[in-house]
């Protein structure tokens, strides 16, 4: 099935997970009542009940726009209600700060209100933020925002300081990833002092970065552009939507959340949510994100006028969603697949939250049916220590947070042997799938598997079709894993780039040639996929794949890859067409020692019991190169590696030229003489026969 492509910043960090703030079940009698205070004016006109002075704010600083913001004819805003009506606003606002903290919260699956621990990295990150110095994006260091006001003298928080141009410390800056740790230390601690510095930190970010006005969106000369595009992006506004519920829970109670407090939260908490109403973005996880926290906004704030609007808003978004990004196989359609198994988490976590708060009918079976699917993808095309392969802007996930996510999963599905099975500690419990090798056909991810044990022989191919920015030109590339070890990492992504020599670091990692493919003169290949054939045997037999992308102008790249009798590969790479240049193949070893024989056109890791060995045959004229490649396994870090090429200076009058490489993962890589290709002069030949230490095999032809 056809999807879109689209274009997009990224990301991404995942962060789910809050407490609801309050729920429909609120009673009167819940809020504390006065009384002597229950029509505290005896008794105003009608005809001014009900009008209220958006602009008005009281000597004790509350903001009497709240109120209009506020469903008063909600049950539970009885006492509120009379002293708007009464115009009582200071009082308004203290009955509604006790309605909130009398307010039972909702179960939410990732936040637990009422067991609020704090790591070691909370602790670390509260604690800076108490001196403002703030982490952003992982892979950098934290940074002091104080900064020296040339007109006051006085230092202050400077949310534009931007010291090294990297798009992604300066967009998530605004997600305020400490926020939530200060209040954790709080909440444990009810030591004031955190309080009171995140209320400052946060009336303080929205005096300096208010809401952009609809002029200033539409218009592209608006005054400091630069800085609204950044601190307003619709993602990082989400992201907010989302980190505030939680922080709302946490600072609920504390001295420094005060009723004037309160009214200045809901009328930017209510903005937030708005703004995101008329500034989706078009399509991509950025959108999922949105709709998603739109939805939770939605539910966790029912008081608000606009409740209703932003849930709908966010399940209708993830109704139509869900169809469009997701192909027919299960893969998402960026061709990432952390974004894939991020895409899966919202989705699935908006199931959830309206499984627990009674709405599941808002979601047909057929979405629950393709988060099945997408999960399917996951555990296929993930090694057995439950790590994704590099692939696109892919980074090193964590084991325990995959755990975590089956056990979840298993929430939606409990009679699901094959989750059950990944869930389980040492997979004892449950069943693997009835398969080893798997095509997902649609999307162009192929796995070759030899069995569903931690010591594995694994590869994962991908050839897929065009998807902008967070795929990368790299069809044909693919991962092998053996023993607990990655052999071939894909180049990962280093940075998502931001001024001139950011977005250098980017491509640099982007290249077709820092991957497992063919090139044409170094250039970078174009995505026109295309599956020849696919099989797929039982235990011992041979599975092979064949593909082709249409990699140049006048330049086919048509790959087909054995997995000889499950235990080793043979990759034949064929360059088809008129076009001439440097055509070249190119193996990006893992990180560590390798040693190589340029006459043989071999090269091999040097570990002590997990190795692969390969040897390149190649037509004559054929030479090898050996240069540093680098590996990026976290954002803004890479470890360099040894990359090989075996490059021919292809001709125009030759219509297909053809390499064959032998890899062969085994505790002990064999010697160059122990890989041969007995019969590599027979042209006529219908099988390649070749002799590895003392085994022969024959390969047939396709």
């Amino acid at each position: 099935m056809f999807r879109k492509t689209f274009t997009l910043s990224v990301l991404f960090f995942l962060c789910i997970g809050f407490a609801f703030c309050s729920g429909d079940n609120v009673k009167l009698e819940d809020v504390q009542k006065d009384p002597s205070t229950e029509d505290p004016t005896g008794g105003d006109k009608e005809e001014d009940k009900g009008t209220i002075d958006e602009d008005l704010v009281t000597e004790n600083g509350v903001r009497v726009k709240a109120f209009a913001m506020l469903n008063l004819d909600r049950a539970g805003l009885e006492q509120v209600k009379l002293a708007v009506d009464a115009k009582d606003y200071d009082l308004a606002a203290e009955r509604l700060l006790e309605y909130y903290r009398q307010a039972k919260a909702f179960v939410h699956p990732s936040f637990d209100i009422n067991n609020v621990t704090v790591s070691d990295q909370d602790q670390l990150w509260a604690d800076n933020g108490m001196q403002h110095i703030f982490q952003s994006v992982k892979g950098f260091d934290p940074l002091c925002y104080d900064r020296l006001n040339e007109e006051t003298g006085e230092k202050e928080i400077d949310w534009t300081y931007w010291p090294k141009k990297d798009h992604e410390i300066r967009w998530q800056l605004h997600r305020m990833y400490w926020w939530v740790p200060m209040g954790k230390v709080y909440y444990t601690t009810k030591n004031e002092e955190y309080a009171k510095e995140w209320v400052f930190q946060y009336q303080d970010w929205a005096k300096k970065n208010p809401m952009p006005t609809e002029d200033m969106v539409n218009v592209g000369a608006r005054p400091n552009k630069d800085n609204y595009d950044f601190t307003w992006r619709p993602l990082e506004v989400s992201h907010r939507i989302e980190d505030q519920i939680i922080q709302f829970q946490l600072f609920l109670n504390a001295e420094s959340f005060t009723a004037a407090f309160l009214t200045e939260f809901l009328i930017n908490y209510a903005n937030h949510a708005n703004y995101i109403l008329k500034n989706y973005t078009p399509e991509g996880n950025h959108l999922l994100f949105q709709a998603q926290r739109m939805m939770y906004a939605g539910i966790c704030f029912p008081e608000l006028k606009e409740a209703d609007t932003w849930l709908n808003s966010g399940i209708t978004k993830l109704n139509e969603q869900i169809e469009e990004q997701v192909y027919a196989d299960g893969m998402h359609y960026e061709m990432d697949l952390g974004y894939h198994l991020a895409a899966i988490d919202i989705f699935y976590q908006a199931l959830r939250v309206a499984t627990l708060n009674d709405k599941a009918s808002v979601f047909p079976q057929s979405y629950k049916d393709i988060i099945r699917k997408m999960i399917t993808v996951t555990y296929n095309t993930n090694y057995p220590n439950d790590i994704a392969p590099l692939f696109s802007d892919g980074r090193q996930g964590s084991s325990a947070v995959m755990k975590r996510n089956y056990n979840g999963w298993l929430d939606l599905f409990p009679d699901d042997q094959e989750l059950m099975y990944f869930a389980s500690e040492s997979r004892q419990e449950g069943a693997h799938p009835n398969y080893l090798s798997k095509a997902f056909k649609e999307s162009g991810f192929y796995v070759f598997r030899n069995d569903w044990s931690k010591g594995v022989i694994q590869m994962v191919v991908k050839n897929t079709p065009k998807a902008d920015w967070h795929n990368q030109p790299d069809n044909g590339t693919f991962e092998l894993w053996y023993q607990g070890q990655n052999l071939f990492p894909d180049s990962g992504a280093y940075s998502y780039g931001g001024d001139k020599a950011a977005n250098q670091d980017r491509n640099w990692f982007r290249q077709t040639k820092v991957h497992n493919t063919l090139t044409l003169d170094g250039k970078n290949v174009n995505s026109q996929p295309k599956l020849v054939a696919w099989n797929a045997e039982g235990e011992g037999k041979t599975d092979y794949l064949v593909i082709e992308n249409e990699s140049y102008p006048n330049l086919k790249h048509r790959r087909t890859v054995y997995f000889v009798e499950k235990k080793f590969f043979v990759i034949l790479d064929e360059a088809i067409g008129n076009a001439e240049g440097d055509v070249a193949i190119h193996y990006n070893f893992v990180e560590g020692e390798t040693t190589s024989n340029e006459k043989n056109f071999y090269a091999a890791t040097t570990f002590d019991n997990k190795n692969v060995a390969l040897r390149c045959y190649a037509p004559e004229g054929t030479s090898m190169q050996k240069s540093v490649g680098k590996v990026s396994y976290e954002y803004n870090k890479y470890k360099e590696r040894d990359a090989y090429a075996f490059s021919y200076k292809k001709q125009a009058s030759e219509s297909s030229v053809k390499f064959v490489t032998v890899i062969f993962p085994n505790k002990k890589a064999p010697a160059a003489s122990r890989i041969v290709w007995l019969n590599q002069e027979d042209a006529d030949a219908k099988e390649m026969h070749f002799k590895i230490f003392s085994a022969e095999y024959h390969i047939p032809y396709l």
